[in-house]
């Protein structure tokens, strides 16, 4: 098998493949090592690519898969972890330049947890500084390129870029971001993958780089529904080192993904949210719930207690403060190296009163509350996960957040899944968001996998990759 064919491989198959020994995992990483020296110089995925290390990881998993001690259907499997997840030894960023030389005195529990499982961690990919932005630029430290247009250099999306392109571009099957207000779900978009918002405590936070504790959350980012649900199962659970894992079961979405969503009721956004976005987009929106009314689910309108934008502004308010408060030394210092679109963003949290703080606080509990009635009989909200497809960075106006449709998940501790929905006109990604109740990730999985079979846009490939 030719490394394009490999590279454009799930990994539920590359699994199969190596369980059944048709190919090794040297070969896999080789695979993708190769696709990084071709591709990697344009498209500026990764902070670092640890390929000494992820050979020997590779090489040591084909002997052990040989002599019957695999560890389970990971084993031999690559990945790359965004820049704010630590690796202990290794040089650990942030996105920033102030931390250029910061070297990790810890692995992240879901490193470990991967690690555990025989995953191969093949590299660390870029980030918007401190995660801070959802357009995915990073001034000082380098905007890696949407794969989709490789003549004229497009949003990524952010903060979790490099995770996003890496997957796209076929430089690795799969990778882990994290999401504050969107940060997994617009790369996602942007990029035409697929990726989940988990919620709070489902995945340990311990050994990540936070920017806003009350609302960061680690999740998979894949070319596939069913690789986005292996990759979460594979991460979640307890955590004694994370307090807010404490009391939450295992809940495995593999038994239920393929179930179908016969009876389902899922909710379409208020039309005084659609003028929002694009008119592509919205076309793009509305064939999606039409393929899920064709399968059985039952298409109905949902009453919303408040307006999107509204919901955003309290979660950037939490943003704001709780990342001023972690890094106010570096924002205050005007000889620091930061991204000068980044610091004012962080700045603002310094107006912010404690009155202010705890008023977003309590709205929350309140909006959470008028929610869960709205949603009551109903189970899954669905959203475009972006307002427009990859605007070109000429474009951009970074002033402006293009997360109207994904901070309120973040707000009011739900989970999402953005998948691929369709193409514009100049053949660009648009992406469909799948919004559940907190914890019932499994439930958005179901639903995307159901929509993902009747459709064939996650096998679309950017074109002019080489």
């Amino acid at each position: 098998m030719s490394h394009d064919q490999l590279a454009t491989l799930p990994v539920h198959q590359l699994s199969r493949l190596i369980v059944q020994r048709e190919i090794s995992p040297v070969e896999l990483v080789d695979s993708c090592l190769q696709n990084i020296a071709r591709r990697e110089p344009r498209l500026q995925a990764f902070v670092a690519v640890h390929a000494g290390a992820a050979r020997l990881a590779a090489q040591a998993a084909e002997s052990a898969i040989r002599v019957g001690h695999s560890v389970g259907p990971l084993h031999g499997i690559p990945i790359a972890l965004k820049d704010l997840i630590e690796i202990e030894g290794q040089v650990f960023t942030g996105g920033s330049e102030a931390f250029k030389d910061r070297q990790a005195t810890r692995s992240a529990t879901l490193a470990r947890r991967l690690v555990s499982q025989g995953v191969i961690v093949l590299g660390k990919t870029h980030t918007v500084e401190f995660a801070m932005g959802g357009w995915g630029t990073n001034t000082r430290r380098g905007t890696p390129w949407n794969p989709w247009d490789m003549s004229v250099q497009r949003t990524p999306g952010g903060s979790s870029n490099g995770s996003a392109v890496a997957v796209a571009g076929r430089l690795v099957p799969w990778a882990v971001g994290t999401d504050t207000g969107g940060s997994i779900r617009m790369p996602a978009s942007w990029c035409g993958i697929t990726g989940l918002k988990t919620t709070i405590g489902r995945i340990s936070g311990y050994g990540i780089q936070p920017l806003s504790p009350t609302l960061d959350t680690p999740g998979p980012m894949a070319r596939c529904v069913e690789d986005v649900a292996l990759l979460y199962a594979a991460m979640q659970g307890q955590d004694p080192l994370d307090p807010l894992t404490a009391g939450l079961s295992y809940v495995d979405p593999m038994p239920a993904l393929q179930r179908g969503i016969r009876g389902l009721r899922l909710a379409r956004m208020p039309d005084s949210e659609r003028g929002y976005a694009s008119a592509e987009v919205l076309e793009a929106y509305d064939a999606s719930l039409q393929v899920l009314e064709s399968l059985g689910a039952e298409i109905v309108t949902l009453a919303l207690p408040f307006r999107f934008e509204d919901v955003a502004a309290f979660n950037m308010r939490i943003m704001a403060a709780e990342s001023y408060a972690l890094y106010h030394a570096l924002i205050d210092d005007p000889a620091a190296p930061l991204d000068p679109d980044v610091r004012p963003r962080i700045a603002a949290g310094k107006d912010i009163s404690a009155r202010a703080y705890l008023e977003a606080m309590q709205q929350r509990s309140v909006m959470k509350q008028q929610f869960a009635l709205a949603m009551q009989g109903i189970d899954a909200l669905l959203t475009p996960s972006t307002m427009t497809t990859a605007l070109p960075l000429s474009e951009v106006d970074q002033t402006k957040a293009p997360a109207h449709y994904t901070r309120f998940g973040n707000y009011l501790d739900l989970c999402g899944l953005s998948l691929p929905n369709g193409v514009d006109a100049q053949g660009l990604p648009t992406s469909l968001q799948i919004v559940c109740r907190g914890q019932h990730e499994d439930l958005a999985l179901r639903i995307g996998w159901a929509y993902e079979q009747a459709t064939d846009w996650n096998a679309r490939l950017p074109a002019g990759l080489g």
